[in-house]
């Protein structure tokens, strides 16, 4: 059942919330100066540090969460970096940033709908310092930046059968004869969904069975070619769950939620399995999926995500960091498959909590919110309120509807980080970056 909000504070008391709140936080620098990092050395013992973000499009988070990373990996041995993005595209990066072959005539990263999320000037000044990073270290201890979506379907299966193509030609023509049932839907697979529905195909099987038989081998294949090996799986694991997730949306938004918010955990774990013990990983995704659900409406009517998962697992060795702004520009698009534009981000609304952040008149701050750390302030801010969640889309008009839901703050993240005025992304074209390989992996 869905929780009520609280009863309108009175005026005294929402002003005696704001001062011990002013009192809390602490004064950020530019995420540019290099004492901005060091703020964040208090969550250098977690295994899992997640880092959010309140909208999709915002320049402030990209570059926050890039000097926590490199802070992170440079003095505390972090090495996975994994982002809320599609498996395929982030091995490209991945191959770039650990200085490893690119495959032959693999496609441009981070070309399919929403290209600006991470095909960014942010995101590009980011993993060029990873990779200048990782050149002088030893190739089993260079950094990995790995992707946790599940929206990679025709990718992923190219991938399986690239890879079977080079090790094993029949079992490739056996994966090419199970995955054709899916081939007509891979450049639209929503589209599958609604056949599924109506009773018109099924490719759950043929999905299953070729996943089984790709695991079946690892014992042969990662003595051979781990990296190729982990790669082939990986994309088999994403073609069925990517299977399952499209038949799902049809029945509810919950279920297919949880599909793929459970994916990208069992993602994480695999990546840090394959690490080895000393994995130690950096997640950016959104708020909504590295908060812990179950201190929000979407926790409170079924769904859970990647930040409950995290902590159910790793405990208090998991460090969910959450982020917001008031107010400025985001990049964003008006619907769905619709071209990006750089939108006017209204004020937030009075009875949200970033109004509260706002009223304290620090432009930039760190909130710690974790028990022993927070004093009285983690009950004061315990009642829910709105908080706002923008994604790729941003409707403005209907913002109330279509981007604010109630939660409870400090039960919702270990520590938040505020951005008073925040500005879009920028987003990248289709020209190589000055002063780069031409394998560069945004360019090629």
């Amino acid at each position: 059942m869905a929780r009520q909000g609280p009863p309108p504070a009175r005026e005294e008391d929402e002003s005696a919330l704001v001062e011990m709140l002013r009192h809390s936080a602490e004064h950020l620098p530019a995420p540019e100066d290099e004492a901005f990092g060091a703020f964040f050395d208090r969550f250098a013992g977690a295994r899992v540090v997640l880092l959010g973000e309140a909208t999709h499009g915002s320049s402030e988070f990209y570059r926050a969460r890039a000097a926590i990373s490199r802070r992170l990996i440079e003095r505390h041995g972090f090495n996975i970096v994994a982002v809320e993005a599609d498996w395929p595209d982030a091995s490209r990066i991945d191959r770039f940033v650990r200085h490893r072959e690119p495959e032959l005539d693999e496609e441009r990263a981070f070309s399919r709908f929403p290209t600006w999320m991470w095909r960014n000037r942010e995101v590009h000044d980011f993993i060029s310092w990873l990779r200048r990073h990782n050149e002088g270290a030893a190739r089993e201890d260079r950094a990995e930046f790995r992707g946790l979506d599940v929206y990679s379907l025709g990718s992923s299966m190219r991938a399986v059968l690239d890879y079977l193509d080079r090790v094993d030609p029949e079992a490739a023509r056996e994966a090419r004869s199970r995955y054709r049932c899916l081939t007509p839907w891979q450049s639209d697979p929503v589209r599958y969904g609604r056949a599924v529905l109506m009773g018109r195909q099924d490719c759950e099987d043929e999905a299953v069975q070729q996943l089984t038989e790709l695991l079946d081998r690892r014992l042969e294949d990662r003595r051979r070619d781990p990296e190729g090996w982990l790669d082939a799986a990986q994309n088999a694991r994403i073609v069925r769950a990517a299977e399952q997730y499209y038949r799902l949306m049809y029945r509810g938004s919950t279920e297919s939620w949880n599909l793929r918010d459970r994916h990208m955990f069992e993602t994480l774990r695999q990546v840090m399995q394959v690490r080895g013990p000393d994995a130690r990983a950096i997640v950016w995704a959104h708020n909504s999926h590295i908060g812990n659900a179950s201190a929000t409406a979407m926790g409170w009517q079924g769904e859970f995500n990647v930040g409950e998962l995290c902590r159910n697992h790793f405990g208090e060795e998991a460090a969910l960091i959450g982020f917001g702004t008031d107010r400025g520009t985001v990049a964003a698009a008006d619907d769905w498959d619709e071209p990006m534009r750089v939108k006017t981000v209204l004020p937030a609304r009075d009875d949200s909590y970033e109004a509260l952040f706002r009223r304290t008149g620090i432009a930039r701050s760190l909130t710690d919110l974790r028990v022993g750390h927070a004093g009285n302030l983690r009950e004061a801010l315990s009642p829910p309120r709105l908080e706002r969640a923008i994604g790729v889309v941003y409707r403005p008009e209907t913002e109330l509807a279509s981007h604010y839901f109630r939660c409870e703050l400090p039960q919702q993240f270990d520590a938040y980080v505020w951005f008073e005025q925040t500005r879009a992304v920028t987003p990248l074209g289709n020209e190589v970056p000055e002063g780069v390989l031409e394998t560069y992996p945004f360019g090629v």
